[in-house]
């Protein structure tokens, strides 16, 4: 699995689940392959809860978590940094987007939103989808706060263009597999940084907690590659430092079809119940991933 990296600092890593369901084969690989380059370069591995969707997270799931990496011998500093008790970070965050009108409220639906891309055929497609069509950019801010202040549904949006005349349109950053990569955010556009009911994002959450926990290296699936393109744009708006990457390829099933929870994925806590030993898993991920 892991070679060797050359370290200029301590290495440090994470796995970052979401109690959204339960662990199945692809997580125990991303799990393992980072726990592993820990080991490998004298580092520490860390596991951080990312809950911030209340209304999918269950404490059921979060038990399971815990349970089945244990079951596949990792361990893992403490305390865990669990997303839900951290909100006030995200906020702090957040505010200092705003305070450099680097953020907008936006005001649209997601029918709204169909609704403006279907009457553009041609509306820019991202690996996503298709890409905020910037609808509530120009809104003037004394009819946003009114809004706002009336209690209107809103989320906060990153206004990309005023973020790239901060930063700079030149930013890379170093994926291990890839190499340099020329950061390219208008894959994704403006995107939702923060909603009314959630006062954060994926985005915004991750790239506060990857510098809050001094994380150096990020070991996660080549599902979330293009998500980096954005990272560093925050990254660099918030002063925090960027990471190393390594997107590793996704493990798939006998039909070549990849794991995932929606699709109903058999589960760690199934495949050990079926009496499954962790080593003989963990031997099949290996076999698995190729490596």
């Amino acid at each position: 699995m892991p070679k060797d990296v050359k370290k200029t600092k301590k290495f440090v890593t994470r796995f970052a689940p979401s109690p959204t369901g339960l662990l199945h084969k692809g997580h125990a690989y991303s799990a393992l392959l980072a726990y592993q380059y820990a080991r490998a370069n004298d580092g520490e591995f860390i596991l951080r809860i990312e809950d911030i969707d209340q209304g999918r997270c269950r404490p059921e799931f979060l038990d399971a978590i815990f349970e089945d990496l244990a079951w596949l011998g990792l361990t893992w500093s403490t305390p865990v940094r669990i997303q839900s008790g951290h909100f006030t970070d995200y906020q702090k965050a957040l505010q200092t987007l705003k305070d450099r009108d680097i953020a907008y409220p936006c005001f649209c639906t997601r029918k709204d939103i169909q609704k403006e891309i279907s009457r553009a055929p041609s509306a820019p497609h991202g690996p996503d989808g298709a890409i905020y069509p910037g609808t509530c950019r120009t809104i003037n801010k004394a009819q946003a706060t009114a809004r706002i202040e009336a209690g209107d549904t809103h989320a906060w949006r990153l206004n990309l263009a005023a973020a790239l005349a901060v930063t700079g349109k030149d930013l890379v950053w170093h994926d291990e597999i890839r190499g340099e990569i020329a950061a390219a955010p208008d894959l994704l556009g403006d995107v939702i940084l923060a909603r009314k009911d959630t006062p954060t994002s994926y985005h915004l959450s991750v790239v506060c907690d990857d510098a809050l926990q001094g994380v150096t290296h990020i070991i996660r699936g080549e599902d979330l590659f293009h998500a980096t393109h954005i990272h560093v744009v925050l990254q660099k708006l918030l002063g925090l430092p960027t990471p190393i990457y390594h997107h590793h390829k996704l493990l798939t099933d006998s039909e070549g079809k990849r794991y995932a929870k929606r699709d109903k994925a058999q589960t760690l806590a199934q495949t050990r119940a079926d009496g499954v030993e962790a080593e003989a898993l963990i031997r099949s991920i290996v076999e698995g991933a190729g490596n």
